[in-house]
């Protein structure tokens, strides 16, 4: 392009040391350092994930293999999925490259809440630390990535625990980063920049995160109930109590089903901007693919139970989840033309990112198209358990999605470096994904159709085309490592080289190719035209003969760096291993009644009390960063935000963080509702006391009005009244908590609720909220802190907003469990 630059000093690039470069990330409220971070764990995740496949393919490669024999094999397999999944495919591509790109297509200078950026980082970090961990002292999971109940709470089982534990931080840093990524889209927009002009990448970061918070509840909701029944015996799912074991299935699958695309869609927004560059072209249909895009946020959340039509669920919700998965293929294949319409007519060049967006549209066309004869009925019901499922899964997500992460790294890797990879090797590496992927599961396909069954770690030899099918399978899986292998090679290698790329290396139309490259940690030194006529202004600015106008560095402002969001997070992970190993033991239908803290289990009693000892030291760590970083103002000096709305960064993201806390709570109480109106959680004769539900409610609805003045005395400057209000709120919470702690003992000495069904309902369900009057104390003592030390006043509102909206969200929710459990 030939837009103006605005001048920017030169940046000097000094060689630091290890230790720098780690404090300097652990600290940092860069959105870029923390893309990268996302980046290069999740790259680390994948190269695990994959040696994994390999030991996978390996065993499986002749018949009657004896290398990965028994649950040692469940073990990889469940940690092969977990880190493709988990670890590698979801954060790569929405948090990765949608935290490093996301501001820099906005054209501002960070997201709308960095710090807690920082904390959402380390959170996964952390979580797939403690997965590590695990693997050391407690074994590894061998449940699969689907942990299915009872297969996970069978005693014979290791590594459950910890994994639950996991799979929660992981989706609480998740959810909090999609918060922030919501509320930096509709809040701190470049001025001039509506909706329907940002980037296509930006659109398609905005409508993974909308989806990521209304359907990360139900993985939350199957993790949590599973932990909790390994911990305490309470169970929704214990068929001895008359829980139902497939309603496990409908919270899994409730998440799992939409983490496909949240597993595709940052991916197919990556594509676009890959495809619009190279073609130079705007891309054909913008609107359409938004609208396609949003289609698939709200399909996608009710196509669940095709991962259940061998179950045994009834005809009529068959067909009526087919209807819905083929319906969710018409907006996917929109999508697809969009992609070939941008190319058709471009003058395109032929670069590597080109490539891996080519095999990607061949990949996932045929990928797309398995998954709809999945979608039907009669052929789900005789290739559901074979590796049909597998080779499809693997088509879309493997040589589908990981193509475009790839594409994304080789596209935006002049600007994350400064450095350019080498064009023979990325075509070297794409050829030898595209030749082993192929190899790999094409087989496995076939496989299928003549019924090799998945999760199965051998198969007799005599077979027709068994043998011969997987052995062609193996040795695709060992090319894709020779082509892993010369990826790495060619990161490193462009790492020595010295830095070349200028700002706009391809010729892109976004705003991320006006800074320099690297960028600068302020983003831009220069502001933007006020007109975006299009969603390429570069393209749009030089029709127009606008040019950028420069700004002095001196004059930015930026977060300041805090050790509070780390500590936070290492608090957390201290946490998880204290309640993943010690705490409560694992309870057994053994025992007489639940183990407490430092009870010793046979073989491993020096790691219980290790771990309970952690537990209680990880609760002064974790609030020391909590404080720490609530108390330190995230600007050294005052800085005027820029808002779209009348509503600061801190109240919107937890608008957007709450839908995640209702989905939680929505899937959790539809669960039991439907154990309810089928008879099988019928209450017991004596249960929790009403009058103590309406005394406890009187004092929560009326916390809610305190904290609510308390909001507007500070805003009209009564700095005092809200100090009081505050206080006074956390005493009402105090008093709740401990009314509840009351009832809580009097009602689990009553009965066993191991053996009552409605009674391990009421605690899980319960037992959840009284966690969120704590969380919400603890987020009322924030403010109530800053208040304390000076840190907010008329104009300085800290964090009391979002606390106060997060304290009503508990009321509201108790104001439901009063109606299910004490009135119903």
């Amino acid at each position: 392009m030939t837009v103006q630059h605005a001048p920017s000093p030169q940046q000097v690039h000094t060689r630091r040391g290890a230790l720098e470069v780690i404090k300097d990330y652990m600290m940092t409220t860069d959105h870029k350092k923390i893309g990268l971070l996302y980046i290069i764990v999740s790259l680390i995740a994948f190269s695990v994930g994959g040696l994994f496949a390999v030991g996978i393919r390996l065993q499986l490669m002749v018949p009657n293999n004896t290398l990965l024999v028994g649950n040692l094999y469940n073990q990889v397999l469940t940690l092969h999925a977990a880190m493709m999944i988990f670890f590698f495919l979801i954060p790569i591509g929405l948090f990765g490259f949608g935290n490093y790109f996301l501001p820099l297509q906005l054209g501002v200078r960070d997201v709308a809440l960095p710090r807690l950026n920082n904390f959402a980082v380390w959170s996964f970090v952390f979580s797939l630390l403690l997965v590590l961990i695990g693997l050391g002292i407690g074994g590894a999971p061998g449940v699969g990535w689907t942990f299915y109940y009872p297969l996970s709470v069978d005693g014979n089982q290791t590594g459950v625990t910890v994994f639950m534990v996991a799979i929660i931080i992981n989706g609480l840093g998740s959810l909090l980063g999609s918060a922030n990524f919501a509320a930096t889209i509709v809040n701190m927009r470049a001025p001039g920049m509506s909706l329907w002009k940002m980037p296509i990448f930006c659109w398609s970061i905005f409508a993974t995160s909308i989806l990521q918070l209304l359907s990360l509840g139900g993985l939350t909701a199957a993790a949590l109930t599973t932990y909790l029944e390994l911990k305490l015996g309470l169970s929704m799912f214990n068929s001895g109590i008359q829980g139902v074991p497939v309603l496990f299935q409908q919270f899994f699958w409730f998440y799992s089903h939409p983490a496909v695309y949240v597993m595709l869609l940052p991916y197919l927004g990556i594509g676009a901007e890959i495809a619009s560059t190279m073609s130079r072209k705007p891309l054909f249909g913008y609107r359409v693919m938004v609208y396609s895009i949003l289609a698939i946020v709200m399909v996608s959340c009710v196509v669940w139970l095709h991962h259940m039509f061998a179950v045994g669920v009834p005809e009529a919700w068959q067909i009526a989840f087919m209807v819905a998965t083929l319906i969710v293929a018409v907006p996917t294949g929109v999508k697809i033309f969009n992609l070939i319409g941008t190319m058709w007519g471009g003058r395109i060049m032929m670069r590597t990112p080109t490539y891996w967006l080519i095999g990607f549209l061949f990949n996932f066309l045929i990928g797309g198209i398995t998954g709809v004869s999945l979608g039907m009925v009669p052929f789900d019901y005789q290739v559901t358990m074979t590796y049909y499922v597998v080779a499809h899964f693997h088509n879309v997500m493997m040589f589908g999605t990981a193509f475009l992460a790839m594409g994304g790294i080789y596209y935006w890797w002049p600007k994350m470096t400064g450095r350019f990879l080498n064009e023979k090797l990325g075509l070297v590496h794409f050829w030898l994904f595209m030749i082993g992927s192929w190899m790999t599961f094409l087989p496995q396909y076939i496989l299928g159709l003549l019924g090799l069954p998945r999760r199965y770690y051998t198969y007799p030899d005599g077979n027709f085309a068994w043998n011969e099918l997987n052995f062609t399978s193996t040795i695709g899986t060992l090319i894709l490592l020779g082509g892993g292998l010369v990826f790495v090679w060619n990161l490193l290698q462009s790492l020595q080289k010295p830095i070349t790329a200028g700002p706009n290396p391809w010729g892109g139309y976004t705003l991320e190719w006006t800074s320099s490259s690297p960028p600068a940690a302020y983003n831009f030194a220069h502001d933007f035209p006020t007109t975006f006529p299009t969603e390429r202004p570069l393209y749009d600015w030089e029709k127009s003969g606008e040019t950028l106008t420069p700004v002095d560095p001196k004059s930015i402002h930026l977060p300041q760096d805090s050790w509070g969001p780390f500590l936070t997070a290492f608090g957390l992970l201290i946490m998880g291993i204290g309640l993943s190993f010690g705490w409560f033991t694992n309870w057994q239908p053994s025992y007489d009644k639940v183990q407490p803290f430092f009870a010793l289990t046979p073989g491993h009693s020096t790691v219980n009390i290790v771990a309970s000892v952690l537990l209680y030291l990880s609760f002064p760590l974790f609030f020391y960063g909590l404080f720490k970083w609530a108390g330190t103002p995230e600007y050294d000096v005052p800085v005027a935000h820029h808002h779209l709305t009348k509503y600061d960064n801190g109240f919107m993201g937890m608008s957007w963080f709450i839908i995640s806390e209702v989905g939680l709570f929505a899937v959790l109480i539809a669960g039991y509702v439907y154990l309810r109106i089928t008879g099988h959680a019928e209450p017991p004769a004596l249960r929790p006391a009403a009058w103590l539900a309406a005394l406890n409610t009187l004092i929560l609805v009326s916390s809610s009005f305190v904290v609510h003045k308390a909001e507007h005395d500070l805003h009209h400057g009564r700095t005092s009244w809200a100090r009081l209000g505050l206080f006074i709120t956390l005493i009402l919470g105090a008093l709740f908590f401990v009314f509840q702690v009351y009832e809580f003992s009097l009602f689990g000495a009553e009965s066993d609720w191991r053996q009552n069904l409605w009674q391990s309902c009421f605690f899980i369900i319960v037992g959840l909220h009284g966690l969120h009057i704590l969380i919400g104390g603890v987020g009322v003592a924030l403010p109530y802190y800053q208040a304390l030390t000076g840190k907010i006043d008329k104009y300085n509102h800290g964090s009391i907003a979002p606390a106060s909206l997060y304290w009503h969200l508990v009321d509201v929710v108790w104001l439901l469990i009063v109606a299910i459990f004490y009135a119903w």
